[in-house]
């Protein structure tokens, strides 16, 4: 889950519409490159003649980088260029004042563009930082998110390395590697604390995903986009018209693609709250993405206490009585953890891999290619393995990943590692590539074997 914030720090700016968001990890990977054509807008001192992509998020950002010498920027300017989500998220004082305060920023190169987003290389204040940046259905700034550059983590050779570095990755840590049998079984090779529960992010989808499953077998069906039922980013279905419809099958894979919360929402609203509760046993009710934005975010600690306050049967009235009214636009942002381990979705390492050998069981290849849309860098050798399934979650004080994997020979290894502090947020990017190291040591271990 991505945090929602404006700030400017020593360390990272960022300009986000969400908050906290579950997702992230499940990003373009900043690595896969892609051919850039020049953008036909005037380029400004701060490109350095760095070519920009004629896209959506390129004409944006060719914008920005023209305009944030000039900063701060009369409202109706701001207006024209980020989404109403975002403005009303991060009002327009606050916005200018962190535009304000990297009027140095130069971009350095483009390391990543699609239509909607773009990930890049840029310095301010003396500091080179990767910036990413998404538009809306309208090609208007939704996100904007500057952190320092991650360098990737050497991967571990042994046991003995995995556990010391495993223990390093935050205060309070899960991990589980597990041989999948034929039979569905989870065989652990290694692990810490992999029975104990532990706030999972958006790593709960995988629930969501077995019920869609094994409950709607035309994926053709059509969702409406109700707006009681959009949530905020990441995600992209939130930006389309009110009313809209959607395919089963789109919304599930922008559901594990990008985490689209979303979809996410409007998946369980098709097959019900309780249908996805009956596919794990720590979560009652099972909260929708909104709900958890809205008891986090909305009137602090207000609704969160009175909701805590209450008994399963309590909160589930409340949540359709008080909880569903409340609009998006009341949600504000939060950067430090928050309820991480009241408000949330909770499973332990073991359950993780329960729920993906449960789906490898179902035998659909529409699961399968959902799952392995992408392995968030996670690289294992095409040589020796079929395409990784992944799903990770994060939230401020929360980073999670976990995949499963299959050998050409047939023999399928799963690996999670979930992290999280309730003191203080985690550094994502350090945290994830490190999670990514240890997954991919684990994995040639445990092939080896």
């Amino acid at each position: 889950m991505r945090s929602v914030a404006i700030t400017v720090t020593a360390s990272s700016l960022l300009l986000t519409a969400c908050a906290a968001a579950p997702s992230a990890l499940a990003s373009p990977t900043p690595s896969a490159a892609t051919s850039l054509t020049a953008t036909s807008l005037t380029p400004s001192a701060a490109t350095r003649d760095v070519p920009i992509p004629d896209t959506p998020a390129g004409r944006q950002l060719s914008w920005l980088m023209s305009v944030i010498p000039d900063a701060p920027l009369p409202e109706q300017q701001l207006t024209e260029h980020f989404s109403a989500l975002m403005l009303a998220a991060i009002p327009p004082d606050q916005l200018n004042a962190s535009l304000a305060g990297a009027k140095d920023l130069r971009l350095v190169k483009v390391i990543h563009s699609a239509d909607t987003v773009l990930v890049t290389e840029v310095t301010t204040g003396g500091r080179t930082l990767w910036m990413e940046l998404t538009v809306d259905a309208e090609g208007k700034i939704s996100g904007l998110r500057l952190t320092p550059p991650v360098t990737p983590k050497p991967t571990p050779t042994s046991w003995k390395e995995i556990d010391e570095r495993v223990r390093k990755v935050a205060p309070r840590v899960g991990f589980l590697a597990a041989e999948i049998t034929r039979d569905g079984r989870c065989v652990p090779v290694r692990s810490l604390a992999s029975r104990t529960p532990r706030p999972l992010g958006s790593m709960f989808k995988l629930y969501v995903l077995a019920a869609v499953a094994e409950k709607i077998p035309n994926w053709d069906t059509k969702l409406t986009i109700k707006p009681s039922l959009k949530s905020l980013p990441s995600g992209e279905l939130q930006d389309r018209p009110d009313n809209s419809k959607v395919s089963v099958l789109e919304a599930t894979k922008l559901m594990i693609a990008i985490s689209d919360n979303t979809a996410t929402d409007l998946l369980m609203h098709k097959v019900g709250r309780k249908t996805v509760e009956a596919y794990q046993s720590r979560n009652a009710p099972l909260l929708t993405t909104r709900e958890l934005f809205a008891l986090k975010g909305a009137a602090y600690p207000e609704h969160a206490k009175r909701y805590l306050s209450l008994g399963e049967k309590q909160r589930r009235a409340y949540l359709d009585k008080v909880v569903a009214k409340i609009p998006l636009s009341e949600i504000r942002p939060w950067t430090a953890p928050r309820e991480l381990d009241t408000i949330e979705w909770f499973g332990s390492p073991a359950d993780v891999c329960a729920a993906h050998a449960k789906l490898r069981g179902l035998g659909d290849k529409r699961v399968g290619q959902v799952m392995s849309q992408t392995d968030a860098g996670l690289g294992l050798d095409a040589k020796k393995w079929r395409p990784a399934w992944f799903k990770g979650g994060s939230e401020a004080g929360l980073v999670a990943l976990g995949h499963s994997a299959t050998t050409k020979d047939g023999r399928t290894f799963f690996v999670t590692t979930m992290a999280s502090d309730t003191a203080a947020p985690l550094d994502e990017g350090n945290a994830g590539t490190e999670m990514l190291a240890l997954a991919r040591g684990a994995f040639t271990l445990m092939s080896e074997r």
